[in-house]
C-alpha cells in the first residue's frame, strides 16, 4: 500500500488531540490508546481513496469512541471497565454522534496530554518513552530502536508508566496556576532530553539518532503553537533549530565526529539558523530570561560566525556567566571553561576546570577529561593531553566519540606523524 504523506502527517498531528479527548472522557489509558490506533488505521485506509472529511478530528474522535464501545462490549471478563465507561457516557449517545461531530477543544487536550506524560510522578525514562508513544505517535519498536533497548523492555517501560498514571489517579488536566511554571519546566526538560539523545546518542555505533531530534523539534513546535507567549518554549525551540542546523557538517566519513571548530560551515542549514535567530531575537527582549533562551543565544553566536576565528568568544563567555547564574550546573561550568580559555588563555581555563574536579557528578565524566586534554594541548603539553584523551576515550560510551578521542590521543603520541 502506498503512503499518502499528507494524510500521514495530518494523522500524526491529530492523534494526541483525539487521545486527549478520549482520556479526559473515559480514562483507561490502554483502552483509549488502542481505540485511537484503530481509528487512525481506518483513516489511513479510507481517506486517501475517499477523501479527507471536512472535520477530520471529529471523524477520528467518533470512530475511536465507537471502537472503544465495541471493545468494552466484547470484553465480558472486564465488566468493571465496561461499567465505568457506560456510566460515564450512555452508549446510545456515543453511537448516535455524527461522524464529523466536533470533540472537545484540541488545545487543552493536547497540552494536558503532554503535561500528563511528563508528570513528575513518572521516572525520567518513563516520561520520555510515554511522550514519544502517546504524543509523538512513535511505535514501541521505533522508540526501542532509538534507545538501543529490546522492544519488550521498552513496552514494559511504557506499560509501567500507564500503570502509574492509573494507580496514582493522575488526572488529564492542566496543572493549577501555582504549579504550572514548574510543570512546564518538566515538559521542556523531557523534550530537551529527547533532542540531546538524538543529537549525540548516549551509546551505540551511531553518533546521532536523527529521528529522535526531529521528533523533539516537532513536539516543541506543537508546544510553541499551544503556548505562543511562553519565552522559554520559544527559547528551547530556537536552541534545537540552531543546534540541529550543524548536523550535516558534524558527521565525517565513516560516521566519525567532526568537532565544531573543524566543521565545514558551508554545510550548515542556513534555513534553520535563520528561523532560530529570528525566534531568539524576538524572545530575549521580552522580559525575564531563562536558561533555554540563553543557551539559544550562545548557539546563535556560534552559528553567526562565518569561520571559527570569527567567533565572538567574549560575548559567549558573558552569556555563559549569566547562564551559570540563572541555572547553576557543573556541565554549564564546563562549557564556560572553554570560553574562559578562548578569552583569557588555556591556563585560566584549567584553573576554572580544577574547581569541578571535586564534584562527584563530573569526576568520572569523559567530557571533563576531554576538555582538560584540549586545554593541555593548547598549552603544548602533548604527553599529558594524550593521556587525558585516552582516559576520556575509555570512559565514553558512544563509539564515534570514543574513536574521535582515541584519534586525538594517537595524534599527540610520540612517533605520530
Amino acid at each position: 500500500m502506498s503512503v499518502d504523506h499528507g494524510v500521514e502527517d495530518l494523522l500524526r498531528e491529530l492523534a494526541p488531540q483525539v487521545l486527549g479527548v478520549l482520556l479526559r472522557r473515559y480514562g483507561a489509558f490502554d483502552a483509549c490508546e488502542d481505540a485511537v490506533q484503530e481509528a487512525l488505521l481506518a483513516a489511513a485506509l479510507q481517506w486517501p481513496a475517499e477523501g479527507t472529511p471536512d472535520n477530520p478530528r471529529g471523524w477520528l474522535g467518533t470512530v475511536a469512541s465507537r471502537k472503544l464501545v465495541d471493545h468494552v462490549r466484547s470484553e465480558q471478563a472486564r465488566r468493571r471497565r465496561e461499567d465505568r465507561i457506560a456510566l460515564a457516557t450512555p452508549q446510545a449517545e456515543l453511537l448516535s454522534r455524527a461522524a464529523d461531530a466536533e470533540p472537545a477543544t484540541d488545545r487543552d487536550d493536547s497540552l494536558a496530554l503532554l503535561f500528563l506524560c511528563c508528570h513528575p510522578a513518572l521516572s525520567a525514562p518513563s516520561r520520555i518513552a510515554l511522550t514519544l508513544r502517546a504524543v509523538g505517535g512513535l511505535t514501541t519498536a521505533q522508540i526501542a530502536a532509538a534507545f538501543l533497548v529490546p522492544e519488550a523492555t521498552m513496552a514494559q517501560r511504557i506499560s509501567r508508566a500507564k500503570q502509574t498514571i492509573k494507580t496514582s489517579g493522575l488526572p488529564l488536566r492542566m496543572p493549577e496556576a501555582a504549579d504550572r511554571a514548574e510543570r512546564l519546566a518538566e515538559v521542556l526538560h523531557v523534550l530537551y532530553l529527547i533532542f540531546n539523545e538524538g543529537y549525540t546518542t548516549t551509546d551505540g555505533a551511531d553518533l546521532t539518532a536523527p529521528a529522535l531530534s526531529a521528533e523533539a523539534i516537532r513536539l516543541t513546535r506543537l508546544l510553541r503553537r499551544l503556548l505562543p507567549d511562553d519565552a522559554e518554549t520559544a527559547g528551547l525551540l530556537a536552541l534545537m533549530l540552531l543546534t540541529d542546523a550543524r548536523r550535516p557538517a558534524r558527521i565525517g566519513p565513516g560516521g566519525d565526529l567532526v568537532p565544531l571548530a573543524e566543521q565545514d560551515r558551508g554545510r550548515w542549514d542556513r534555513r534553520l539558523i535563520a528561523e532560530g535567530i529570528d525566534l531568539i531575537s524576538k524572545t530575549l527582549p521580552r522580559g525575564q530570561t531563562g536558561p533555554y533562551q540563553l543557551q539559544a543565544a550562545i548557539a546563535a553566536v556560534h552559528d553567526e560566525a562565518e569561520h571559527v576565528d570569527a567567533t565572538d568568544w567574549p560575548q559567549i563567555l558573558a552569556l555563559y556567566e549569566l547562564l551559570e547564574h540563572v541555572a547553576p550546573n557543573p556541565m554549564i561550568t564546563l562549557n564556560r571553561v572553554v570560553a574562559v580559555a578562548m578569552v583569557h588563555g588555556p591556563a585560566a581555563g584549567l584553573d576554572l576546570l580544577a574547581t569541578l574536579q571535586p564534584d562527584k557528578r563530573m569526576a568520572r565524566h569523559h567530557r571533563l577529561l576531554a576538555t582538560r586534554a584540549h586545554l593541555l594541548e593548547m598549552l603544548g603539553r602533548h604527553d599529558a593531553a594524550a593521556d587525558d584523551y585516552r582516559d576520556a576515550a575509555r570512559r565514553a560510551t558512544s563509539s564515534p566519540e570514543r574513536r574521535h578521542l582515541a584519534s586525538r590521543a594517537a595524534r599527540l603520541s610520540p612517533g605520530a606523524s
